[in-house]
């Protein structure tokens, strides 16, 4: 899919998809272990000392790591700035389950559990404190005929 960006009636630009996220963490080997072995991303290349970069599917990277010192602003919920990161991880409740059950094994508690109708999402947090969203999608056609629908979510309850 594509989003095309038009002006005037003339075409300015075509977006693809998302190209990468980068998170500022405060501490690159406490990091990348979790996103590498607890997430299962590939780690595909590092920038010196301070980056690190993973890949989901086979772009060069989807996420990259920057460890920095300078974290000025708090990761509190009222900061501006990056709120989560969501992965797909599948489209079963059963794949969400197992996930969480993933999580709790790697002595990670997840923060909840929502039921967006169109999908369903496990949230916790990483060494750092920015909040990561893991997913299945359920039906997607609710999501394509009512984009609304999905704002209004509910406890979703995991074992």
């Amino acid at each position: 899919m594509q989003l095309d960006v038009w002006f005037m009636g003339r075409r300015i630009m075509r977006v693809h998809s998302l190209g990468h996220v980068v998170l500022k963490v405060r501490n690159l080997e406490r990091s990348v272990p979790f996103y590498r072995d607890v997430l299962g991303l590939k780690q595909v290349g590092q920038h010196g000392e301070k980056m690190v970069f993973f890949s989901i599917v086979d772009n060069h990277h989807d996420l990259a790591l920057l460890e920095t010192d300078n974290l000025a602003v708090s990761f509190l919920e009222e900061s501006p700035g990056l709120h989560h990161v969501a992965f797909k991880i599948g489209d079963s409740l059963q794949e969400l389950q197992e996930a969480k059950d993933w999580l709790v094994n790697n002595g990670l508690e997840p923060d909840r559990a929502r039921d967006h109708v169109a999908t369903q999402s496990v949230y916790f947090f990483d060494p750092d404190g920015n909040q990561i969203e893991l997913f299945v999608e359920g039906n997607p056609k609710i999501w394509l005929e009512n984009p609304s629908a999905v704002a209004n979510s509910n406890p979703l309850e995991l074992k």
